[in-house]
């Protein structure tokens, strides 16, 4: 991840250990998301927090190659899993839960959304996209979780949740999560209006989907309509994750307009070349 203060604010899992799951299934919901839904083996170990809940994948790229994983990755365990060579290294990227079902047809099951960009048949495409694409009912895949950054101050009932496609599966996990009395302001920018999906918000929260004009800069646009957005009064709890550029110009914005410091949570999910 790139810049942030998730770490400071986040709420850790009261356990967290290597579990091991398998494909379900997996579908295209749109021009640029496709979904894979994971369960069986250890999910039963599987804790759901709700909110921007958020997990370390492990993809396997060899037979085997998920057996040398650790149970925790703290920084000794990190590097010994550099050291594993990279023909039977999985591929670890960070995502959020979309959604978990305790009563899927095969039991508990999680839906893990994955944002498409480049192209499989020309190599353009990331590995973990590619995965997603490819993957069949059965294969394994190993998380960690990580648990939750959305840890608001007592008595915030008002909210601006802002983020690019990166940010999708996660602002719709808050979303979902929050009082159905809160208020305020989502703004989600995406590649395409294509793009949007259904969102379980509550009543007084206004929901903004952001096409990205032909050209923009990731996380331009919604960065300008949240800054156009005006700061009530009330006391506000400020939420911006996706490219890193985006977050840390709108929390400094956010700061400015008067919402204090401890108020806002940002990540940088990733860095735009």
């Amino acid at each position: 991840m790139a810049r942030q203060n998730l770490t400071a604010t986040r709420i850790k899992p009261e356990t967290a250990e290597l579990l091991t799951m398998r494909v379900l299934r997996r579908e295209r919901l749109s021009p640029h998301f496709a979904r894979v839904t994971i369960g069986q083996d250890d999910v039963e170990a599987f804790t759901p927090m709700g909110f921007d809940q958020w997990f370390r994948l492990f993809i396997p790229v060899a037979e085997g190659s998920l057996d040398r994983l650790p149970n925790k990755l703290n920084a000794l365990a990190y590097a010994r899993f550099l050291t594993i060579a990279k023909t039977s290294r999985p591929v670890l990227r960070n995502y959020s839960v979309r959604a978990y079902r305790p009563d899927g047809p095969d039991g508990p099951e999680l839906d893990v959304d994955f944002v498409l960009h480049g192209s499989t048949a020309d190599g353009t495409a990331g590995p973990a996209a590619t995965w997603a694409q490819h993957c069949r009912r059965g294969d394994a895949v190993a998380i960690l979780d990580e648990g939750i950054g959305f840890n608001p101050a007592p008595g915030r009932e008002h909210f601006l949740l802002v983020a690019d496609e990166t940010g999708l599966p996660a602002i719709a996990g808050v979303l979902a999560a929050l009082p159905r009395d809160a208020t305020g302001h989502a703004l989600i920018e995406l590649p395409d209006g294509e793009d949007q999906q259904p969102l379980d918000a509550p009543p007084g929260v206004e929901v903004t989907w952001l096409a990205r004009s032909r050209g923009a800069a990731a996380g331009q646009v919604v960065l300008a309509a949240a800054q156009d957005t005006p700061v009530p009064a009330v006391p506000v709890h400020g939420w911006v994750v996706g490219e890193s550029a985006m977050a840390v110009a709108l929390r400094r914005h956010w700061v400015r307009a008067g919402i204090p410091k401890d108020d806002v949570m940002f990540c940088g999910y990733w860095k735009a070349r």
